[in-house]
């Protein structure tokens, strides 16, 4: 079934006689191959245009603006999370596998995560399928429709803000990050405990658990919430 396009991305089409053929298709498995190699500052309507052998005045028949590239090629990269089939007696594990999914697959596109941050409301057609599976999944579990409005938006920025730490790993190489977080250790490990009594006291437990670890533990705090809510 068809998706209708949102007002903001509908253009009149203009002809390309002459030139080089290209397809919307093509600009934008263009555009990600490029951010996966080089990052996400890469991906410009010019950089582009070079990678296809064209100018750049030829991609504008296809794509509006870098920002509707970058869009394009999130709602591109959606589309690899697998989507299931509302179960309700599995809710919270569709749920949760959904986002270790959404943390894989957007850490293999480094820099995808940040378009999501600088997209209100993604509208593609693979957006929409997600959105529609999540909340489906929601609302089989029996929750307000309130609740499943905000928790849909919770399960989206969740995953996501644990795929940009993971992708761009604060700017440093791995061995740079794991020499920084032993300063930070040793750091705190030496603050005055009249000061910082809570801080010193918890310090082993501060600074334990693998990212996943954390990650596993963030999912069930938000699946134990939702239960609360449960039909």
């Amino acid at each position: 079934m068809s998706v209708p396009v949102p007002p903001w991305q509908q253009r009149a089409g203009r002809s390309r006689a002459g030139r080089q053929p290209l397809s919307l298709e093509a600009i934008v498995g263009t555009a990600l191959g490029l951010m996966d190699r080089e990052g996400l500052d890469a991906v410009s309507m010019r950089r582009v245009a070079q990678e296809l052998g064209t100018g750049a005045a030829s991609l504008y028949a296809y794509v509006r603006n870098k920002s509707e590239l970058h869009e394009l090629m999130l709602d591109l990269v959606i589309g690899e999370i697998p989507v299931p089939e509302p179960d309700p007696a599995r809710w919270r594990d569709q749920l949760k596998q959904i986002a270790r999914d959404q943390v894989r697959v957007f850490a293999e596109h480094p820099g995808i995560a940040q378009v999501v941050m600088r997209t209100p409301a993604p509208t593609g057609p693979n957006a929409l399928a997600m959105m529609e599976a999540v909340l489906a999944i929601l609302r089989s579990a029996g929750l307000p429709d309130r609740v499943v409005a905000f928790a849909a938006d919770l399960l989206a920025l969740y995953p996501n803000a644990v795929a940009l730490e993971r992708s761009a790993a604060f700017g440093l190489p791995a061995e740079e990050l794991g020499e920084r977080m032993s300063q930070v250790e040793r750091y705190f490990s030496q603050l005055p405990r009249e000061t910082f009594p809570t801080i010193v006291a918890l310090l082993p437990s501060l600074m334990a658990g693998e990212g996943d670890e954390r990650f596993e533990f963030g999912l069930e705090v938000i699946m134990r919430g939702l239960e609360s809510w449960a039909g």
